[in-house]
């Protein structure tokens, strides 16, 4: 194990998830109670992140991973990052936050596949297994900056923004001390159909790979509900150091991922992913249930639900793509994956989601009730399809 590597990499996925945890997760609280921008204006700048998520990909395989050494390419995103995020972080009005959001997120998001990339070429192939220990630092930058933000007191306030401008500053610089990833070459070819997986549809014929697909995407809106506006829903409720507790999320993401291979053993594939689906709607209905009055265990049963929602139907996802799709698709499959998502679907959900927070607002906030119950109903309509649609064939 080559130890200089393995720190040098773990310190770069802390740094680029720690930035991102510190303006994803109240930046809606911030615009909706400080900057007092409408449920409606408020998500569409939220959205920024999911229409970041559908171009970065053009951005990476067309342009960074052929003509720019990947570490000063990720040093100069993250430079030209810090000064779009200060702005944003004494800016007020609509317009120009909504441009400066979009903006960041433009720059911000080919980070996450960058990152990955950098890993991957430095990595041997024995190494690759080991690639979660690195990743697993991304998720504790992400656990530290929610306590960080709550020990300052800093939910509803700018101040996660300008760490996170600071930050980015320091991660720009560290940057160009990562090991040289030369660019593929401007003679490699990486085309549209393969940057968006669009080769890939020819396995939609498949009907256990079209049901993972859609099922995977309709997932998508009502986990926007969660990312979008869960920070918001624990402040009106009454509950205390919101960020910190959000982070039990990440916390149960890793032990559940540490679980998933011997539950696959045990479970199969199919009862994974239902049980994934099952826990969506189980979240929201606690969320639901524990708004008025605040009854703080269903409230955060519902948080610690995150591990179980995220892994046991999108990573487990990830792996069926991966084990169902030759190796020349392999890439394909996964870059459709992701842009159905990541991209289109979170898109779609956030959209959504402000409408109707939107519609179920009172004079004191929200009737959480009301609005939560319409991510439950969503996603026990997607594991009703996905339970009578998916038929592996092993």
């Amino acid at each position: 194990m080559n130890v200089k590597l393995y720190s040098q990499l773990s310190a770069m996925m802390f740094l680029n998830y720690l930035i991102w945890g510190f303006w994803f997760v109240t930046i809606i609280t911030f615009m909706t109670k400080t900057l007092a921008f409408s449920d409606g204006d408020a998500g569409l700048a939220f959205s920024t992140y999911a229409i970041a998520s559908m171009i970065s990909p053009f951005f990476v395989g067309m342009v960074a991973d052929r003509f720019f050494s990947t570490e000063k390419l990720l040093g100069i995103l993250h430079l030209v990052g810090a000064a779009l995020m200060y702005a944003l972080s004494v800016t007020s009005e609509f317009t120009p936050f909504f441009m400066l959001l979009l903006a960041y997120n433009l720059v911000f998001m080919p980070t996450i596949p960058l990152t990955n990339s950098l890993s991957f070429h430095h990595l041997s192939e024995d190494e690759k297994k080991r690639f979660p220990w690195i990743r697993v630092f991304g998720t504790g930058g992400w656990i530290v900056a929610g306590w960080v933000i709550s020990g300052l007191g800093g939910e509803i306030t700018a101040l996660p923004l300008q760490i996170a401008a600071g930050l980015s500053v320091l991660m720009g610089i560290y940057c160009f001390t990562l090991p040289h990833t030369p660019p593929k070459g401007k003679d490699t070819h990486t085309g549209i159909r393969e940057i968006l997986g669009l080769d890939a549809l020819a396995l939609m014929k498949d009907r256990s790979f079209a049901t993972v697909l859609i099922s995977s995407f309709l997932i998508c809106i009502p986990l926007a509900f969660y990312y979008a506006w869960t920070n918001v829903y624990l402040i009106e409720v009454g509950v205390e150091n919101t960020a910190r507790l959000q982070t039990f999320g990440q916390m149960s993401e890793v032990i559940f991922l540490i679980l998933m291979p011997f539950l696959f053993l045990r479970l199969g594939m199919k009862t994974v992913m239902l049980i994934g689906m099952g826990s969506w709607v189980l979240r929201y209905v606690f969320f639901a249930m524990g708004a008025d009055p605040m009854i703080f265990w269903m409230i955060f049963i519902g948080i610690l639900l995150h591990g179980v929602c995220y892994d046991f139907f999108f990573v487990a996802g990830q792996m069926y793509v991966d084990k169902a799709t030759p190796d020349k698709l392999k890439s394909s499959a996964q870059g459709l994956l992701t842009f159905a998502t990541y991209g289109l679907g979170l898109y779609i959900g956030t959209w959504l989601s402000s409408q109707v927070v939107s519609s179920f607002q009172t004079e004191g906030g929200h009737y959480w009730a009301g609005v939560w119950y319409i991510p439950a109903a969503l996603a026990a309509m997607v594991l009703i399809g996905f339970w009578m649609a998916f038929k592996p064939s092993s």
